[in-house]
């Protein structure tokens, strides 16, 4: 198993910049493939960014590409999201989450088995 904590979230005004840390436990970060979710209030629970277990592969939501930056440091077992350009709509609680599926890309909520407990991030216009 693998414990997820986010921070980095914050309020910040339209056009502004967040960046959001997920820090794992244990020794097998690398084996996992991360992802960040975001949930806003009275929506669903939706990917926004993917990286494989090395972070030479991304995914991003249409909606943020160009604008956020999934990274990842095995060595420091420590995902990111460097969040560019915010827009109020970007306004959720946003979720690390962990999956032992291979492949490029994992979009679905029921493919992850651990989450973090969310670090809320507010944009104002």
């Amino acid at each position: 198993q693998v414990q997820l904590a986010e921070s980095g979230g914050g309020l910040v005004q339209a056009g502004g910049s967040l960046r959001l840390s997920c820090a794992a436990s244990g020794r097998t970060f690398s084996n996992y493939a991360m992802a960040w979710f975001r949930q806003a209030p009275g929506k669903e629970r939706w990917f926004v960014a993917g990286i494989n277990r090395s972070g030479v592969t991304t995914d991003y939501l249409d909606s943020v590409e160009g604008r956020f930056t999934i990274s990842r440091d095995n060595a420091k077992k420590t995902m990111y999201l460097q969040m560019n350009g915010l827009k109020p709509e970007d306004t959720a609680v946003y979720y690390c989450a962990a999956t032992r599926r291979g492949g490029f890309y994992h979009r679905g909520l029921n493919e992850y088995d651990y989450w973090g407990q969310g670090t809320q991030v507010t944009v104002s216009s």
